[in-house]
């Protein structure tokens, strides 16, 4: 139902964001109805408790870091995990895959900008032969875990308002990648408006409001609101895989995984890997006040990241989040309800804006706030939280930065060194260097093989397996 722009204005006023609409008059009819639409997307009282809250109480404050502990979770097999119980989650895992009970979650709202490229970051070629884009890469994961579990599965896709057009777009025209399209469902991010230092909504232009994403927190409201938790209680699905669209290396459904989350009774669990170093910037899982949180690098005090195990001499905080958990449907239901609701946290950005004549501000420094929600903020309020621990060479080389650390040059060395591994363990012969680099370039579809397991079975049936050479590209054909 379209709002009522009369209402609407005098709602504004009441609450003292009456600047929202001090254009109004002068807008087309068309850049009238924009805006009123804009506006409609904004709880004026959420907006309220957050300035009171957040804004005028004088910026974030400290994080109360007393009896701060580093949080438990279940070792590898290999690195003191338990083999028999890593070989029970995997068949609890199995069984729910087989059982139709599991769905994928990728949170894929953002661009490729700070990549270079101009597109939603989805739609970045991602594999070093082929040159094939993130979306495939996880379309094929999941074709391959269908076939493998006889059963289709559901991929649920957030996109953002600024990607989503493009982002259905790009499926349409590749046929969404062999996938059954009745599976695939896009919805939008929910997107909050940003504030100036005294709490009153800043307008992008004469027409429209500062809005941007309300962080990758906001993933469960909006797959509340877009109807997706319905659909899966009616097609008798209970969990979701959930992984953010930069990390290509991700295992989209990972059966051990999902069977230590069903094991334990969990509502919210997660994936840790060991940090490299002090200063990577990645949050840790620690305890508390008793409650499983992550704590992010930069509310973590350097002393503390730098700290070590006296015993084993391996960082104490070195559980990183690398973004990856399994969630049950019904405490996301109870998430978005506001039962449990996650904290907002405050951003103070430079945003561009108009001043009281309508004319355009650019600012240089800091003039607003922006609102973001963070998922691993739930796991507070999860029953049974579970961590468990991953291989960064198997689950996590994400596409974030143009050079250096996380981007496409070491993402791409990151997917040669794992399809060498995978060679090497089926008793292929591949020069490599002293970091497992092939020498040349190669890739494997997910098709063929996706994760070492199911490209030995591919491999073993290959007679004769192919000669490696630059270039070479295993598909499902084998060839």
């Amino acid at each position: 139902m379209r709002p009522d722009p009369t209402q609407l204005i005098e709602a504004f006023r009441r609450a003292g964001q009456g600047q929202v609409f001090a254009f109004y008059d002068r807008l087309s009819p068309g850049a009238k109805a924009r805006l009123v639409e804009e506006a409609a997307e904004i709880d004026l009282a959420e907006v309220d408790r957050l300035v009171r809250t957040l804004v005028a109480a004088g910026g974030p404050q400290p994080l109360d870091l007393k009896g701060l502990s580093p949080a438990p979770y279940e070792r590898l097999p290999g690195r003191g995990g338990d083999s028999a119980q890593w070989a029970a989650a995997a068949a609890a895992g199995e069984a729910a895959l087989r059982a139709g009970r599991v769905a994928a979650f990728t949170v894929a709202g953002g661009q490729g900008t700070r990549l270079g490229f101009d597109g939603p970051k989805g739609t970045f070629p991602v594999t070093p032969v082929r040159h094939r884009p993130l979306f495939q890469v996880f379309s094929e994961k999941l074709i391959a875990a269908e076939r493998r579990y006889g059963r289709a599965l559901h991929w649920f896709i957030m996109t953002s308002h600024q990607n989503h057009a493009a982002t259905e777009g790009f499926f349409e025209d590749n046929g969404h990648f062999g996938l059954d399209r009745s599976r695939v469902h896009f919805f939008r991010q929910g997107r909050m408006p940003a504030v100036d230092f005294t709490g009153r909504i800043l307008l992008d232009g004469q027409g429209s409001l500062a809005l941007s994403p309300d962080g990758h927190g906001g993933s469960l409201r909006a797959m509340a609101r877009s109807g997706g938790l319905d659909l899966m209680a009616s097609e008798g699905i209970d969990t979701l895989s959930y992984f953010q669209v930069d990390n290509p290396l991700v295992r989209c459904v990972d059966p051990a995984f999902i069977g230590w989350h069903l094991l334990r009774g969990s509502e919210m669990s997660s994936k840790t890997i060991p940090k490299a170093y002090p200063e990577e910037k990645l949050g840790h899982f620690c305890l508390r006040r008793g409650r499983l949180e992550v704590i992010e690098y930069s509310d973590l005090p350097m002393d503390l990241q730098r700290e070590k195990d006296p015993s084993s001499g391996a960082l104490r905080y070195e559980a990183g989040s690398i973004a990856i958990h399994v969630i049950d449907r019904e405490f996301i239901r109870r998430m978005a309800r506001g039962a449990g609701e996650l904290p907002f946290h405050r951003a103070d950005k430079k945003v561009s804006t108009v001043d009281a004549a309508g004319c355009e501000v650019r600012p240089e420094k800091a003039n607003g706030v922006k609102f973001e929600l963070f998922v691993f903020d739930a796991l507070p309020s999860a029953r049974n939280p579970v961590v468990i621990e991953t291989a960064r060479a198997d689950d996590f080389s994400p596409v974030k930065n143009a050079e250096g650390v996380d981007s496409p040059a070491s993402c791409r060395a990151d997917q040669l060194r794992q399809y060498a591994r995978w060679l090497k363990s089926a008793g292929a012969s591949l020069p490599t260097d002293s970091t497992g680099l092939p020498d040349f370039a190669l890739e494997v579809s997910p098709l063929f093989g996706y994760d070492e397991g199911s490209f030995r079975e591919s491999w073993s049936r290959l007679k004769p397996p192919p000669a490696l050479a630059e270039g070479l590209v295993l598909e499902n054909s084998g060839k």
